[in-house]
């Protein structure tokens, strides 16, 4: 029998970790590593376009699935190109592992050609980045990079160089048991104890949830119910809870709706659950908060606190429910609920009036409409800027469906690149890209990767022409839009000479009919949608003190415009507020 070589002994492990495709763009340092793939039948190398496209569908993948998903790039730029989309994979808490594969060992650091210092550049958006120098490291140091990706829930990086991946692995090598799942984390005693003190001693109490409390949703409302609290979420904790939550009062941030702002400030105790929202001129600073995260670094970072909790959601929930005392109380949730309800009431004149014959079409017509047709467990995944608003606003979770997005690195382009990991982690699932023209364009390469490997993505183009994200921050901050206008070609013509459906649609009635005919397609659709730059209707007073990204400080600023269903629900909450 052959002796195995560093390369093939790399693939094992990969596979033995439950690794069933690395995404990448071959290259010669990369050989090795890709022609052991080539003889293992239990894992695939999928060839994208561009090596960014490999991390954002492998962190789209892992998103998905819970398990490590991989990616890899060649020497120098090939990997180079991975950090974007490892930045967002870790910042999503994805479990990632990257090959960057390397120059020859023996000429790192006299300047070869395509050096670069992988092991380095990699650390700021990783657990770990090491550097395989010798077969002799194998395969502890992989196995090492493995568990930190799945036990701190992040990306690692190995760097490998090709003369050292084709040299045979060393022998009577130690492969211990490999962990594939991270364990449930209960607070202490003494914090379960000062928490529930909290809680009882607090008359109004408001829960604001992010991505944290996925697999909670049970407890979340089981809580919220004992203590009257209202329920508001961060963007990423939308999928996970506001779905059959009749204490839901929406989302804060600049792309916030409803009371979710106002039930944090008004309350008792703010009670900070699986979220690391980072807008903290939308937290209060006069009203006692507590924090409950997984990760102990995330706790106080954006706020002061009264209680630092580090436990999961769940486990913490299923620690104090039993013990706090039930409120009986209900004025301030009633109140809240309305507040809500009233809130929703006011916005959506922006979307109802004459959108089935306003052309250009507005987007919230297209993101509605989308909604209504889509899947009941589809996957979609958001491009940053506009679409973001749309998803917000319109994408109605129920507990089966998945939103995707660069919701913490903010990155543009996403939206393609992870429809390629959600799609291949599930072929038969129903996975929509809502794509700006603007991010559709920076990756449009991928396009390609889909017909190549007939991937049945519905990419949905919301096509203004414009980078309207950027021109909306312009505006608010005093400046002319300038260099934010696209002249884009007919996305839809581009799609079938790449061999896919396409179709462009320019008036509302055609919408409906046309998204239908690109969801009965078995491969890969695209439907360009010419919509109107001027969707967004800027609030007349705002503030002029801003910081990065979406947050306004010194005042609450929400965005005018439609919020879908959601205003169907605070209706039927609001049924159940006990009338005088």
């Amino acid at each position: 029998m052959a002796k195995q070589s560093v390369a093939e002994q790399f693939v094992d492990i990969l596979v033995r970790a439950g690794v069933r495709r690395l995404y990448g763009v071959v290259g010669d340092s990369l050989n090795p590593v890709v022609d052991a793939i080539r003889r293992n039948d239990a894992i695939d190398w999928v060839q994208v376009r561009h090596e960014e496209t490999a991390a954002f569908a492998a962190g789209a993948e892992a998103q998905i699935t819970g398990a490590l998903a991989a990616c890899a790039g060649s020497c120098g730029p090939g990997n180079l190109h991975l950090i974007n989309g490892l930045y967002d994979a870790h910042r999503s808490m994805a479990p990632v592992l990257a090959l960057a594969s390397h120059i020859p060992s023996g000429e790192i650091g006299l300047g070869y050609f395509q050096e670069t210092h992988p092991d380095q550049l990699f650390r700021e958006c990783s657990h770990y980045s090491e550097l395989i120098s010798n077969p002799q490291q194998m395969p502890r140091l992989l196995q090492t990079a493995i568990q930190h990706a799945i036990g701190r829930s992040g990306v690692s990086v190995v760097s490998l160089p090709g003369d050292v991946a084709s040299r045979p692995a060393p022998e009577k090598s130690v492969e211990h048991a490999l962990i594939t799942s991270r364990p449930s984390v209960r607070p202490g005693d003494a914090e379960i104890d000062k928490l529930v003190r909290m809680i009882d001693d607090a008359r109004r109490v408001t829960l604001f949830c992010g991505s944290g409390t996925a697999g909670a949703h049970a407890e979340v409302m089981q809580f919220a119910e004992r203590v009257k609290s209202p329920v508001g979420h961060a963007l990423r904790g939308k999928e996970w809870i506001q779905y059959e939550n009749p204490y839901d009062v929406g989302m804060s941030g600049l792309l916030g709706y409803g009371a979710a702002y106002e039930a944090t400030h008004e309350c008792d105790l703010l009670i900070l659950l699986g979220t690391d929202f980072p807008y903290n001129a939308f937290l209060p600073d006069d009203v006692p908060i507590v924090q409950v995260d997984i990760r102990p670094e995330n706790l106080g970072r954006r706020s002061q606190l009264d209680l630092a909790v580090w436990g999961d959601v769940r486990e913490t929930l299923r620690c104090i429910t039993p013990r706090v005392r039930a409120k009986s109380d209900r004025r301030f949730l009633d109140r809240m609920l309305k507040k809500h309800a009233d809130a929703l009431e006011g916005v959506i004149k922006a979307y109802t009036r004459k959108v089935d014959r306003h052309i250009p079409i507005h987007p919230e017509y297209v993101a509605s409409v989308l909604d209504d047709l889509a899947d009941d467990d589809a996957i979609f995944t958001v491009d940053t800027g506009m679409c973001n608003v749309w998803a917000a606003r319109y994408l109605s979770p129920n507990g089966r469906r998945r939103i995707i997005g660069s919701f913490s690195h903010g990155s543009m382009a996403n939206a393609l690149p992870q429809a390629i990991g959600a799609q291949f982690a599930d072929r038969g699932r129903q996975v929509v890209s809502m794509s700006g023209d603007g991010g559709f364009t920076m990756m449009m390469g991928d396009f390609l990767t889909l017909v190549q490997y007939d991937l049945p993505v519905k990419v949905v183009v919301f096509n203004n022409s414009a980078l309207s994200m950027v021109e909306l921050e312009m505006l608010v901050s005093g400046i002319p839009a300038y260099g934010t206008t696209n002249v884009n070609p007919d996305f839809a013509a581009v799609a079938r000479a790449a061999g896919a459906f396409g179709v462009r649609v320019e008036k509302p009635k055609h919408l409906a009919g046309a998204l239908k005919e690109a969801f009965r397609q078995k491969g890969p659709a695209l439907v360009d949608v010419v919509t109107d730059p001027n969707a967004l209707s800027i609030p007349p007073r705002i503030s002029a003190e801003m910081v990065t990204g979406f947050a306004l400080s010194a005042s609450k600023i929400v965005l005018d415009g439609g919020v879908g269903r959601m205003v169907q629900m605070a209706r039927s909450n609001l049924r159940n507020v006990p009338r005088p």
